[in-house]
């Protein structure tokens, strides 16, 4: 089982979610390390991207092992959005473009973007194919192989406000390589169940189209993403929170997806090495005070469910340098199996279920008014990474 595109093939079908502030270089090597799949950039933004912000392109800058190169970008303009895929391929900076629709953060949806965006059909068709146009017509320009454009989006903005199959079939029309359906609403945030029926019903409105379709939500096992594609027969699996504090996950998932045995998840004295490899990839990547800093906001999800101690576990929490990571973790009880019981259970965040920020009269018109264009504009962040 295996995705086909036009210019590479991911095999198991398991791609990494982008995640603001961790799918970044050293965490898409330490992924890589573990398993195989397609490893997805933090999210960057059109706008930022043309206007050639450094940190903007820092993100896009691939490892240098990285051999399928995947961007994700959020954009809420045509015109932008071409610009933006056109400098990516005739630059040579990616093999993989997916289009950010589902972004529930109230910053974006205020404003039009992110999971409200998919309301407005016209825009929504318009930013999709300009996006594959493009994609298409430069290839062809250079005589390369097509840049695969894809498309991640959420359910809609709350059960009373559902677009996930307009919006797929918006995709499929437009041309697509694929369509990833994270199977909440923008309300829901990442509160409660995924809803995998509403992953099962895409996939059957998007046959008659051929146009594979991938799921997201609540997959914190192997044995979740084969329970997925079993009961909805989605043709891969997206992988968010559940790789939090465990890239091993897809190791886990490439032997799930070949029939082969699941290996087992480690122990601390594993995960402490595993905590230091990490470590020492993001000083690479950003310089030691940075890094270091960075690889903080992981410890509690590498340390979940582990004996650890409150004192030590704030002091890991709050390291300082890679020589006091190597004091902290020796001091770790490492004679730990992993504890089972936290397997299944959500990590990074949750939070409840909140009303959406929309701008005013947004539901009134499932079409783009000229009044709403400004705040459509804002809502395209000036930096990227969500």
């Amino acid at each position: 089982m295996s995705l086909q595109t036009s210019r590479f093939e991911v095999d198991p079908p398991v791609v990494l979610a982008p995640m603001a502030g961790i799918t970044n270089q050293a965490f898409r090597r330490l992924c890589r390390e573990y398993g195989a799949g397609l490893y997805v950039s933090e999210m960057v933004t059109s706008r930022a991207l043309i206007e050639r912000s450094p940190e903007t392109i820092r993100m896009v800058t691939p490892d240098p092992d990285e051999q399928i190169r995947s961007v994700q970008l959020y954009g809420v303009d045509p015109e932008v959005m071409s610009k933006a895929v056109e400098m990516l391929i005739r630059e040579d900076r990616a093999d993989h473009i997916d289009l950010n629709m589902g972004c529930p953060v109230p910053k974006v949806t205020k404003k039009g973007g992110g999971a409200a965006l998919p309301w407005k059909q016209d825009l929504f068709k318009a930013i999709l194919e300009s996006a594959v146009n493009t994609s298409n017509k430069i290839t062809s320009e250079l005589g390369v192989k097509k840049v695969p454009v894809t498309v991640k989006m959420r359910m809609g903005i709350d059960d009373e406000h559902l677009t996930y199959i307009e919006a797929g079939k918006i995709a499929a029309k437009a041309g697509v390589t694929w369509v990833a359906l994270h199977a909440r609403t923008a309300e829901q945030m990442y509160s409660g169940k995924a809803r995998w029926q509403a992953i099962k019903t895409l996939v059957e409105e998007l046959k008659e189209f051929n146009v594979p379709v991938l799921g997201n939500g609540d997959i914190w096992s192997a044995q979740d993403a084969l329970a997925m594609v079993k009961e909805t027969g989605c043709a891969g699996v997206v992988v968010g929170r559940g790789c939090l504090g465990r890239p091993w996950l897809f190791g886990q998932l490439a032997a799930a997806f070949a029939g082969k045995e699941i290996p087992k998840d480690p122990g601390l004295e594993v995960v402490s090495q595993i905590i230091k490899r990490h470590a020492v990839l993001l000083c690479e990547l950003y310089g030691e005070y940075k890094g270091i800093r960075d690889i903080r906001k992981h410890m509690a999800w590498y340390l979940k469910g582990f004996s650890v101690g409150n004192q030590l576990r704030t002091s890991l929490a709050m390291v300082e340098s890679l020589d006091n990571l190597d004091f902290l973790l020796a001091k770790l009880d490492i004679n730990q199996a992993f504890p089972e019981i936290v397997v299944d259970k959500p990590r990074g965040r949750v939070g409840s279920q909140k009303k959406v920020s929309l701008p005013h009269n947004w539901l009134n018109s499932r079409s783009i008014e000229k009044n709403e264009v400004k705040d459509l504009r804002e809502a395209e962040l000036s930096v990227s990474g969500g």
